[in-house]
């Protein structure tokens, strides 16, 4: 797959062998929105000012999901933070990002029912095997944690979405949590990109884990008020 973005990959890592989204729908959502902020980010699209995301270009970058998100941001008349940008992009999201993985033939779609009943759709890999992509981002993403050395910017803005949305300890489940803990500490605080750019980052991260956590905290009260 060419045009493989940061949101295809976390989406590649967010389902189980099984196909089945183990981050939960509005989760992953809002993992794939901060990743396509990230992408962005590194690409010298958006950066933030003031607590505000700000478009610095808006060149085409060649793939519609960045275009696509560039346009929309560039063309909003208010100045809104990256929480806010996480929370629009996040809507339809998944399947844009599942659907451009089908269509490489990297996954396939399979509907199928729960106890006969309940509708589910599952996006296995077509051979069965953890496709070749999945495994470069692991192998990218374990080597940057278990050593010492610079990390490129793509892997470290991968890292720290794992991180954001709670993957990093499936991820990395077979290293010391004290080491995973250090190094994801020292891969956010380095010197890979420029100082906007991972002040773009660390905001998008947060803008991830505030999301995420509302919608955790928001489930839990719907579930104890039932």
């Amino acid at each position: 797959m060419a045009d493989l973005t940061l949101a295809h990959e976390l989406a590649l890592l967010g389902y189980d062998d099984a196909g089945v989204n183990r981050l939960g729908a509005p989760h992953l959502g809002f993992g794939l929105a901060g990743a396509l902020l990230l992408e962005l980010a590194l690409a010298g699209r958006v950066t933030v000012a003031d607590g505000r995301l700000v478009v610095t270009g808006t060149d085409p970058l060649g793939t519609p999901l960045l275009d696509d998100a560039l346009a929309r941001i560039a063309t909003d008349p208010k100045r809104r933070r990256p929480r806010d940008w996480v929370r629009l992009l996040a809507k339809d999201l998944p399947d844009r990002v599942l659907d451009g993985l089908v269509e490489a033939g990297v996954l396939r779609r399979e509907s199928d029912r729960v106890l006969w009943v309940f509708p589910r759709t599952r996006y296995p890999s077509p051979t069965g095997a953890e496709p070749v992509v999945e495994t470069q981002a692991r192998q990218r993403m374990l080597a940057a944690v278990s050593s010492d050395g610079p990390v490129e910017p793509r892997t470290a803005a991968l890292v720290s979405l794992t991180r954001a949305v709670g993957l990093d300890r499936k991820l990395f489940r077979d290293l010391p949590r004290s080491q995973v803990k250090r190094r994801l500490a020292e891969i956010s605080e380095g010197s890979w990109a420029s100082e906007a750019t991972k002040r773009a980052i660390a905001d998008t991260q947060a803008a991830v884990i505030a999301a995420t956590t509302a919608a955790s905290t928001a489930a839990i009260m719907t579930t104890t008020t039932a």
